[in-house]
């Protein structure tokens, strides 16, 4: 369970970026909002132009519509199309000191509306809790200033655990204020991260969905911008993407129906493969940090291998996306960049393949030959492939290794084709860089072999066997890393005092005794205690106290939290007199219930679907098995049915209605 305390709420806005402030990623951000806040307007007058369009029969009302009609329409379609043109801002998010690097694809963070909960949770705490509102004020807006500032996270692990404790607040707010038999007049309001379209919901569940998303895009962020020129930042990189691709799949497996594209279950999936492969990307980058191409022939096969790994997921990428109705929604330029990086790829798998084979000059020794054997896939269809597998001579590995070159020459070719069909990529520079470079050194590479007096022709080589020595494992969100604290700790234990329990209203009960009198109940369990059994005609009976009641106050003091031993405590210390405020639950027993664990309150997070019913009371037959103290030691019990004038039991004896903890 958590524990920790929640900071205080200055320091949350410290964690919140300015969404002023003037970086290019804020710009974007800020670009976004407003295209998202005109796409709603937009899509308001058109929804009002066509209701008056089906309810008129003037005709020349109904043409004047259907002309505003088509001007609206013309207008979403540009604005949708500046959503896309964002989306496509791959650039902006990478890091600064690898122009020379293929880039990596980043989401915006999901953008909502301010909500004002101050009225809505004062009025349900009145209403349900029966407390003073005015004493949660600042409770409420402390909630709201974590909420605030979530929309602004900065892009780094800061921001990522802001998100994060607010998504757990969320899990005690939900608990709290949400009851699911009805709505609390609170509406969620979020906009897609690619169309912008708005969606509105009244469950908390929409609210969670859209923070866990918004994790999981920064992540992306953060992998985006990670210098991919040193070791260490492709270790970050990889990390990231995992957790991001962990968090999507989180959301696909614990969030169903959901109001929005980017939340539908074909989304999830492929932006979850859009991070598999970029942090293999990431990895094969890892492996040619050195030069790969001075290290023998084995490694450059092993690299080769890799390569082809890397096409060949980009290449199942590309058939996922390819398919509605993710191809209708994601940027036209996202599936542009992945159909390039498979071409890419698959280039430079033919390239190091060559480098190993051109630059062999001993001959194949056994290790060498096993790992050729298994190199290439075998391809009887193909009338053109170069029968040569294994070369046995010097002429040999030279003809395969040229067919090799050659075939990396036409990929790259064909990558910087198709990065030319693309509009949006066409301003992303340093693709076209890397894209060029790659390019020019197998083309160098090819002129030094053709100025040889060489007029063989020359065939296809065969396909490479993809394979990988790298297996990818998501890593899932692990909520309970970021501790927060219940803000509504005071309206009792979550387990029981919240918005999907029912109890009457609390009553006061004022008890006096006479002489050797007993007050005639008794009480087990604790955080809250329940009155565990009610004698005939005492004067708790008398008083109303009911067997299953719970005691939330004795006197002025707030007992919901109180363990056994202090509510034992504090009726002693009453003397004759004694005042408690019990509540009666209506909606379950929790007295004959079996035993559960203790429930504090502070947890960890919950999807959509989590009870949490847990109490912390225990049954009877749990009494006699736990009445020892922390010490060891066995503990009296206290049963107010006991007569003064009786005598005290033995302290290996005990009441079955009293569970002493």
């Amino acid at each position: 369970t958590m524990s920790a305390t929640l900071p205080r709420r200055t320091e949350f806005r410290q964690r919140g970026s300015d969404p002023r402030a003037a970086t290019c990623r804020g710009k974007l951000q800020y670009r976004r909002s407003k295209i998202n806040h005109e796409i709603t307007k937009q899509m308001m007058m058109r929804n009002g132009a066509e209701k008056l369009f089906k309810a008129t029969t003037n005709k020349k009302l109904r043409e004047t519509v259907a002309l505003e009609l088509s001007f609206l329409n013309s207008n979403l379609q540009l604005l949708k199309e500046q959503l896309a043109e964002l989306n496509s801002s791959v650039q902006i998010y990478q890091s600064e000191n690898q122009s020379h690097l293929v880039p990596m694809i980043p989401l915006g963070l999901k953008e909502t509306k301010d909500i004002d909960f101050q009225e809505p949770f004062k009025d349900f705490i009145m209403e349900h809790y029966s407390e003073d509102s005015m004493a949660y004020d600042s409770a409420i807006q402390e909630f709201m200033d974590v909420r605030q500032a979530a929309r602004t996270p900065t892009r780094d692990q800061a921001g990522v655990q802001l998100l994060f404790e607010y998504y757990n607040l969320l899990y005690f707010v939900d608990r709290r204020f949400f009851p699911p038999s009805r709505s609390m007049g609170i509406f969620f309001e979020w906009f897609d991260s690619l169309t912008g379209v708005p969606s509105t919901q009244k469950t908390a569940a929409f609210e969670k969905a859209s923070v866990l998303f918004n994790i999981a895009a920064l992540y992306t962020q953060i992998g985006a911008k990670q210098d991919r020129s040193k070791s260490s930042g492709i270790d970050s990189a990889v990390d990231s993407f995992l957790r991001a691709a962990g968090m999507f799949c989180y959301i696909r497996e614990n969030f169903s129906k959901p109001p929005s594209m980017d939340l539908s279950s074909d989304t999830l999936e492929s932006l979850t493969h859009i991070m598999l492969a970029q942090a293999r990307e990431c990895l094969f980058e890892k492996l040619i940090l050195s030069n790969v191409e001075k290290q023998g022939i084995s490694t450059c096969i092993e690299v080769g291998q890799e390569a082809a790994e890397v096409a060949e997921v980009y290449t199942q990428l590309h058939k996922l996306m390819s398919t509605p109705p993710v191809k209708d929604y994601v940027p036209y330029s996202w599936i542009s960049l992945i159909l390039v990086k498979a071409e890419h790829y698959k280039a430079l798998a033919h390239y190091y393949i060559a480098v190993g084979l051109l630059d062999h000059s001993s001959d194949i020794d056994e290790s060498v030959r096993r790992s050729l054997e298994f190199l290439h896939v075998h391809d009887q269809t193909n009338s053109t492939c170069i029968d040569i597998r294994v070369p046995e001579t010097a002429e040999d590995k030279r003809q395969l290794g040229k067919a090799h070159l050659r075939e990396a020459l036409l990929l790259h070719e064909e990558a910087l084709r198709l990065h030319r069909m693309c509009r949006q990529l066409r301003q992303v520079d340093n693709l076209l860089r890397r894209l060029r470079a790659d390019h020019d050194i197998a083309l160098q590479r090819y002129a030094d072999l053709e100025q040889e007096d060489d007029f063989q022709e020359v065939l296809d080589p065969p396909k490479i066997q993809a394979s990988t020595k790298y297996q990818l494992t998501l890593t899932s969100p692990d909520f309970t890393q970021y501790k927060v604290k219940d803000l509504f700790h005071g309206l009792g234990p979550i387990s029981i005092f919240s918005a999907r329990h029912h109890w009457s209203a609390a009553r006061a009960v004022h008890l006096t005794k006479k002489g050797q009198e007993s007050f005639g109940f008794s009480v087990r369990g604790d955080s809250p205690v329940i009155v565990a059994g009610v004698e005939p005609c005492s004067l708790a009976e008398l008083a109303g106290v009911k067997e299953g009641d719970f005691i939330v106050a004795i006197g002025k003091t707030d007992t919901k939290w109180s363990t056994h031993d202090e509510v034992v405590q504090l009726i002693r210390e009453a003397g004759h007199e004694l005042t408690v405020r019990v509540i009666t639950p209506m909606d379950r027993t929790y007295l004959r219930q079996s035993p559960a664990s203790s429930t504090s309150s502070s947890s960890s997070s919950s999807g959509v679907s989590s009870s949490g019913s847990s109490s912390r009371l225990q049954s009877p037959n749990g009494s006699i098995a736990s009445n020892k103290s922390k010490d060891g030691h066995k503990r009296l019990t206290w049963n107010f049915f006991r007569r003064g004038t009786s005598k005290e039991r033995p302290s290996a004896t005990y009441d079955a209605n009293v569970l002493l903890r």
